[in-house]
């Protein structure tokens, strides 16, 4: 009788294999028979039916390949342990280690600080593996950004705005500007290996301003404009915000941009409380805006398509583009499904 070598077979081959020797036997199958059926020692189908016998169809599911989580390494559990828990709370710059990120090198730096081993990254980068880290791209904060102020913007601030706004009826809007250049060419396309693909491009680059604000229910409305921005965009961009909300008291919820604290701004809200309420994000926290997250995506999208060859012309591209964002609410609200924004859903 040939024998394979059921170790080559994927889990759930080897899962389908063991379920039949089990059905044979029940069938009546001598072991020996079953054995010779699916090419297999008889010794394996007796431990497959002791097995079955203790656990049922559950315990003939394949285990995890390789070796256990801490056979032949050579950080001890408990230091594995410590190292691990360094990584979470610190970053490499808090331990004088001259790296930003926790990368292999920076990891291995730090075990050799601690422990005074001296692993090769390939070794690291499995440990990472094993402790559940996987290489992200990173989000960017401020060195200023007060992490108290956030939590109380989180926990209580907005909570509060957002209970008010319920009781009023009115409609929360998160404001932002942007600036968007012609020559912003983010993205990648597509080429054979070895040929990097070509982007024209108009050396003369052309720049048109926005001001916008998104809320949760996928509702956009923008404005551009050319010349600096000022208080008197931010009022023209308000009041046609009040314009657009009908009857609907509106809050808006933007940064700490100078524009934004403007006394001509606030003199003027205040004399419109019953249509317009102004709140402030806590300062260097540009991932708590959603309308960032639309400025993104509206770079992303204005980046696929291909410069005009005559300048002039990218202001309607800006224009087309913000319309077409007008006609998808699902887009807009998808923002607010993000882990860092779902606050604010």
């Amino acid at each position: 009788m040939e024998i394979r070598d059921a170790r080559r077979l994927s889990p759930d081959a080897q899962y389908e294999v063991r379920r039949q020797a089990v059905k044979l036997k029940k069938a009546g199958w001598k072991q020996k028979d079953i054995a010779s059926h699916l090419e297999v020692n008889p010794a394996t189908v007796s431990q497959w039916i002791k097995l079955y016998k203790q656990g049922g169809l559950a315990a003939l599911k394949p285990q995890k390949r390789g070796p256990k989580l801490n056979s032949k390494l050579k950080i001890k559990p408990e230091d594995q342990v410590i190292i691990r828990d360094k990584i979470i709370d610190k970053n490499p710059e808090q331990y004088k280690l001259n790296f930003a990120l926790w990368s292999r090198e920076a990891v291995a730096e730090l075990i050799k600080q601690e422990l005074g081993l001296e692993l090769d990254r390939r070794l690291v980068g499995e440990y990472l593996r094993r402790w559940g880290f996987t290489p992200q791209k990173p989000i960017k904060r401020a060195y200023q950004r007060n992490e108290k102020k956030v939590r109380a913007w989180l926990e209580e601030e907005y909570p509060a705005i957002k209970q008010t706004a319920k009781e009023e009826e009115a409609t929360i809007h998160w404001l932002d500007e942007a600036g968007i250049k012609s020559h912003d060419h983010r993205g990648r396309g597509y080429a054979p290996k070895g040929k990097t693909p070509i982007r024209m491009h108009n050396p003369s680059y052309e720049k048109i301003n926005m001001i916008s604000a998104v809320t949760n229910l996928g509702e956009l409305n923008w404005m551009c404009y050319s010349e600096r921005f000022t208080y008197k965009v931010l009022h023209r961009y308000l009041k046609g915000l009040i314009l657009s909300s009908g009857q609907k008291k509106i809050h808006v919820i933007m940064d700490n941009h100078p524009v934004h604290h403007s006394k001509v701004i606030k003199r003027w809200a205040r004399k419109l409380r019953d249509r317009i309420k102004l709140h402030f994000l806590p300062s260097y926290t540009p991932d708590l805006n959603p309308d960032e997250y639309f400025n993104c995506d509206l770079k992303t999208e204005l980046a696929k398509r291909p410069e005009r060859r005559t300048k002039g012309l990218w202001e309607d591209t800006v224009r087309s583009t913000l319309m077409n964002f007008e006609q998808q609410p699902e887009r807009i609200a998808s923002y607010f499904t993000s882990k860092i924004i779902k606050y604010a859903a």
